[in-house]
């Protein structure tokens, strides 16, 4: 059975979706946080806004 995308309730820092994306991709959760943060700073769309989103959207 696939993995499902939801908020990490063991790895989180604000809201568990950065943990919640480590878990489903099978990555590290402080790679998925870089890649955010550098989103952040290079001006990509807006993560902060993407996060808030994902993080009520996100179930549990």
């Amino acid at each position: 059975m696939p993995a499902k995308l939801r908020k990490s309730h063991t790895d989180k820092m604000l809201a568990g979706v950065c943990g919640g994306f480590a878990e489903y991709l099978g990555w590290d959760s402080t790679l998925i946080r870089i890649i955010f943060i550098l989103l952040i700073f290079l001006g990509w769309g807006s993560p902060v806004l993407l996060y808030f989103i994902l993080a009520i959207v996100m179930p549990d």
